[in-house]
C-alpha cells in the first residue's frame, strides 16, 4: 500500500525521497525491519494475553529431559509470525503482482488451518485437534490453487535465453548492456514454460514435459496432469516437515529463517536479468518482488525467536509451523527451485524421513516378529538425540549449523554444474 502511495507522490508531486520506494532493496529492508518490530511488540502482548486466558501447551510425557517445564507454556504464537509477515508485505510489496498474491493466499490459507487445529486443542480441550484428513485436504486445496495458477496463468512466464550461432536482429532480443558476451541474452518474448531448475547439470534446467514425452507428439499439453500432483505433494511434504521440526525451542523458526534467507537470494537473482545472465540461470520476470515478502518472513522468524529461544516463552503451534512449511514450498515452486528443496530443506527432510522410517520399520517388524522394533530411540530425529542425552540447546544449535551448510550448498549449485 505504501508502495502505491509513494509512487503517486513521486510522479504527481516529485515528493522528495518518494522515489526510493521503486527499489526492491529498500522495500525489502523496510519489510524486514517492520516485521521485526511487529514480532517484538505484538509478541509480548500476545504472550501476556494467552497467559491470562491460560492458553497453555499440554505436553505428553515422553520421558524427555526438561519436558515438564514446558507444561502450560502459551501456544498459538504462530499468530505473531503471521501478523509480522502479512502487515509488511501489504505495506511494501506490489499487491498486483501474481506471485505476491499467491504467497499471501498460501500464508492465510495454511495459517487458518493451523489456527483451527490449535483452537480445537486449546479451547475445545481435544488433544487430537483438527483431523489429519482435514489438514491434508486443506493442503491439497492450496496445491490445486498454486498448481493451476502456475500452469495456466498467462502472468506466470519466463524469458528464454538465446544462444547465438548466427546473426540475431536486436529487435528480437533484450540486449545486455553490462556484458560483452553475446551468447547470453534473453528473448523479449515472455513465454509459458514448464521448466524448472535442477542442480548439478550443465544447463541447470529441467522441463516437466519431458516426463510425458514418451506418450508421443501432442502429449505436452497434458503435462498439467503430472505437474499439479507434484505441486500438491511438495506442499504437503514441506508443510508437514516444518510441523514435525517444531519440537524444540527455536528449532523450526531458526531453520525457517535460514531457508528464508536462501530463498530470498534465489528469488532476487532469478528476477534480476543482470544477475540471472551472470549466473547463467533461468530469468523469471517479476519474481524479484518476492524478495520483499521473504524479507518479512525472515524478520518474523527472527523476531519470534526472541520469545521462542530456549527456554521458550511461547510456542508457535500448528498456526505457525504449518504455515511456515507451506510458505517455503509455495515460494520454491514459484521461483522454480522446488527440486532444490531436498538440499535447503534438508532438516525438514531428515525429520520427515525419520518418522516414516520409524513407523514403517516398526509395523514391518511387528508383523514379522510379533514385536515392533525401532531404528531410532525416538522420532522425529531431534528427539532421538534428546534420548541420547544431548541438551536441547546443543541439538538446536547443531541443527542450525547444518541448515547453514545446506543453505550455502544450495547457493553454490547455481554455478556448480
Amino acid at each position: 500500500m505504501l508502495y502505491y502511495l509513494f509512487t503517486w507522490l513521486h510522479h504527481a508531486f516529485s515528493f522528495p525521497g518518494a522515489g526510493v520506494f521503486q527499489y526492491i532493496s529498500f522495500r525489502a529492508a523496510a519489510a524486514l525491519i517492520t516485521s521485526l518490530f511487529i514480532s517484538l511488540i505484538i509478541g509480548k502482548r500476545l504472550i501476556n494475553f494467552l497467559r491470562k486466558r491460560q492458553v497453555g501447551e499440554t505436553v505428553r510425557d515422553l520421558g524427555l529431559e526438561g519436558q515438564n517445564i514446558k507444561q502450560g507454556t502459551p501456544t498459538m504464537g504462530g499468530l505473531i509470525i503471521l501478523a509480522a509477515i502479512l502487515v509488511p508485505s501489504l505495506l511494501f510489496a506490489k499487491l498486483h503482482n501474481i506471485y505476491i498474491i499467491m504467497v499471501l493466499i498460501a500464508t492465510v490459507w495454511l495459517g487458518l488451518i493451523g489456527f483451527l487445529d490449535d483452537y480445537i486443542k486449546v479451547f475445545k480441550k481435544d488433544k487430537a485437534g483438527l483431523p489429519g484428513k482435514v489438514k491434508i485436504l486443506g493442503q491439497i486445496g492450496l496445491g490445486l490453487i498454486v498448481g493451476f495458477t502456475m500452469y495456466f496463468s498467462e502472468n506466470i512466464v519466463i524469458r528464454e535465453r538465446i544462444r547465438q550461432t548466427a546473426y540475431v536482429p536486436t529487435s528480437d532480443v533484450f540486449a545486455m548492456e553490462s556484458t560483452t558476451d553475446k551468447s547470453k541474452i534473453y528473448s523479449k518474448a515472455q513465454v509459458k514454460s514448464t521448466k524448472t531448475t535442477i542442480p548439478f547439470v550443465k544447463n541447470n534446467e529441467f522441463d516437466y514435459s519431458m516426463l510425458v514425452s514418451w506418450m508421443g507428439e501432442g502429449a505436452k499439453k497434458y503435462t498439467w496432469l503430472l505437474f499439479i500432483p507434484i505441486v500438491i505433494f511438495i506442499i504437503i511434504a514441506v508443510s508437514n516437515g516444518a510441523n514435525l521440526t517444531d519440537g524444540l525451542d527455536g528449532l523450526a523458526t531458526g531453520t525457517s529463517a535460514i531457508i528464508g534467507l536462501t530463498l530470498g537470494v534465489l528469488a532476487y537473482v532469478s528476477g534480476n536479468i543482470v544477475f540471472a545472465n551472470y549466473l547463467n540461470i533461468m530469468y523469471i520476470p517479476n519474481t524479484g518482488e518476492l524478495t520483499i515478502y521473504i524479507s518479512a518472513f525472515v524478520g518474523a522468524c527472527i523476531g519470534f525467536m526472541w520469545y521462542n529461544a530456549y527456554p521458550a516463552q511461547v510456542f508457535m503451534g500448528d498456526t505457525g509451523s504449518l504455515a511456515l512449511g507451506g510458505i517455503i514450498a509455495v515460494f520454491a515452486i514459484m521461483i522454480r527451485k522446488e527440486i532444490l528443496i531436498p538440499i535447503f530443506c534438508g532438516i525438514f527432510l531428515a525429520e520427515n524421513l525419520s518418522v516414516v522410517m520409524q513407523v514403517t520399520w516398526f509395523k514391518y517388524t511387528k508383523r514379522k516378529y510379533g514385536a515392533g522394533r525401532r531404528i531410532f530411540k525416538m522420532s522425529p530425529l531431534h528427539h532421538h538425540f534428546q534420548k541420547l542425552g544431548y541438551h536441547e540447546s546443543k541439538i538446536v544449535i547443531r541443527f542450525l549449523i547444518v541448515g547453514i551448510m545446506l543453505a550455502v550448498l544450495t547457493i553454490v549449485t547455481l554455478k556448480l554444474r
